[in-house]
């Protein structure tokens, strides 16, 4: 039996019938994203997918008899600067729980402004920071192109302004034009996925199909072709590199004298700092600092194993190197205020149930959900980007505070 768990139920039965799925037994569920935008259904989620949805919840994952074989995000938005990372976090997340995860993403969208119109291409990072989890975790995280006219009006308007030249679908009108070829070769590939799960144990890694080897050969080549390795782009060039010392003396200013910090972060000669001078919030920087981790500092398969610190910084970080020191400044007045407030929240607005002093304080509906709490605590329950800050950064840096792990 197949399960398709779905965020959209269109993109649900475009799925289905354009693939095998249509001919076998299955059922379709909604996702319930996190505990913090769904507290009433979140804990009904299986256990196996809540190790996928820790960090944020993709658009669609398909199960075969309870377990999940793939998952599958699809984006219509314009992949310049940031943007195409935003929803990174959710593809690491199935990766690192050995689930395929593929993006479908638009080579470019056509954007309106109050003085311009024009093709915003997609940042060839992505594929970089794809290439990097299948070289760390040998499972494929592939992307394909979400059908535009692209290609065809590079130099003109496309006929559908309005849907920023898009091709969707006739039959199901918020999803992807299913006659297009590239969606031929992601159908492909799901049929490919669902053929192994039927046939049980499979001696060949789905990484080294014909199928998967060839799309991510494509990949590469569209990062190559795109000036990837020639240039430098988003979120490069919002990182700078410094000596870890300067950032441990940046710390020091919040601990007493005596303080000695632990060997995670001393255990690193050099520490990239992404900075974002803005007030503090979410997306797209949650995928963006994923991203990085993969991109800039992870060799192995935990936070454990990178080789620099990732930090995270609400500011810009002016580095001197005669005293090894930085210096963060907010021209949007960010505070590590900010960050104590969005955890305090969790208990303040009730979301958090286990400040429950008596069992006859709950209601029937809130037990299994204090039950779940009591299991992982309020690690679902915090809101998104807060849950991916505290994954992937080493430390958080404001200009009148920091947090950073030590182990």
């Amino acid at each position: 039996m197949f399960r398709i768990w779905y965020s959209t139920q269109d993109l649900a039965g475009w799925l289905i019938q354009n693939t095998n799925l249509r001919h076998y037994p299955y059922n379709l569920r909604r996702l319930a994203e996190s505990d913090a935008n769904k507290p009433s259904e979140f804990h009904r989620m299986p256990g196996h997918l809540k190790n996928i949805l820790y960090l944020d919840a993709p658009d669609l994952i398909i199960e075969k008899d309870g377990d999940p074989i793939v998952t599958i995000e699809v984006s219509k938005e314009a992949g310049t600067g940031h943007n195409a990372f935003q929803r990174f976090a959710r593809i690491a997340a199935a990766v690192e729980n050995g689930v395929p995860a593929v993006y479908i993403y638009p080579e470019a969208t056509f954007i309106t402004r109050q003085t311009s119109q024009r093709w915003d291409r997609i940042n060839p990072n992505i594929f970089y920071a794809m290439e990097r989890l299948m070289q760390i975790y040998n499972i494929p995280a592939l992307l394909f192109y979400h059908p535009t006219y692209y290609r065809t009006h590079l130099k003109t308007s496309p006929p559908n302004v309005h849907l920023k030249g898009l091709k969707n679908d006739q039959n199901f009108p918020s999803s992807p034009d299913s006659n297009d070829p590239e969606m031929g070769m992601f159908f492909e590939l799901i049929n490919l996925i669902i053929s192994r799960s039927l046939r049980g144990y499979v001696p060949l890694p789905l990484i080294n199909e014909r199928l998967v080897v060839n799309r991510r050969n494509w990949m590469q080549h569209e990062y190559n072709s795109k000036g990837g390795p020639n240039g430098k782009w988003s979120p490069d060039t919002s990182t700078v590199t410094i000596p870890t010392q300067a950032l441990l003396n940046f710390l020091k200013q919040f601990t007493s004298e005596n303080y000695v910090f632990g060997d995670l972060l001393t255990s690193r000669d050099e520490t990239v700092v992404y900075q974002i001078d803005a007030k503090f919030r979410g997306d797209p920087y949650p995928g963006v600092l994923s991203a990085l981790d993969y991109m800039r500092c992870r060799v192995g398969k935990t936070y454990e194993d990178r080789d620099k610190n990732l930090v995270l910084t609400w500011g810009q970080v002016q580095y001197n190197s005669a005293n090894q020191s930085i210096m963060v400044t907010s021209s949007k007045g960010s505070s590590i205020d900010d960050f104590i407030s969005s955890l305090s929240s969790v208990r303040g607005q009730t979301r958090c149930l286990l400040g429950t002093t008596t069992f006859s304080a709950l209601r029937d509906f809130e037990i299994p959900r204090y039950y779940m709490q009591a299991r992982y605590g309020c690690m679902f329950t915090k809101v998104k980007h807060i849950r991916v800050y505290s994954f992937f950064a080493d430390a958080i840096l404001f200009p009148d505070g920091a947090v950073w792990r030590e182990g």
